[in-house]
């Protein structure tokens, strides 16, 4: 799901007060840092639907050849099945990580504690959609 004007905060049971960035495990880079390092490295360049297909074929290894040759295919395939939102995602669940989609839907982080956070958070004019990550526990 893609918003507009939304700013999605960081989940009630957040359990880091602080932004942190990820780091990669054992096996490589897992999603969330993925989707980290391109929505810090390039604030407002993706929408969802792009960030998806990029963290997509970073997370899979496809290469630069295959990605000329099949890239519609690729992208025809991956979107057959339904994404979660970036609510869903570990870096408002787990990270400490803010979410804005603009006017056009792209996408920026903001550390919850940032001085943007708290405007985003504190705007009262009904321009930007305020939603939570969603919880990690059902609780």
């Amino acid at each position: 799901m893609s918003y507009k004007n939304a700013f999605i905060r960081v989940s009630p049971d957040c359990p880091v007060d602080r932004a942190v960035v990820p780091e990669a495990g054992k096996k490589g880079k897992p999603i969330h840092m993925i989707q980290y390092e391109l929505l810090s490295q390039a604030p407002y360049r993706y929408n969802h639907e792009e960030l998806i297909f990029e963290v997509h074929i970073r997370h899979k290894g496809i290469s630069e050849e295959e990605l000329r040759e099949r890239r519609q295919e690729i992208w025809d395939e991956l979107f057959s099945k339904p994404h979660a939102c970036m609510r869903a995602s570990a870096l408002p669940k787990k990270y400490g990580w803010g979410v804005h989609y603009d006017e056009h839907g792209k996408i920026a982080l903001y550390g919850v504690d940032s001085r943007e956070y708290r405007e985003f958070c504190a705007a009262q004019d009904g321009r930007v959609k305020l939603l939570d990550g969603m919880r990690s526990s059902r609780k």
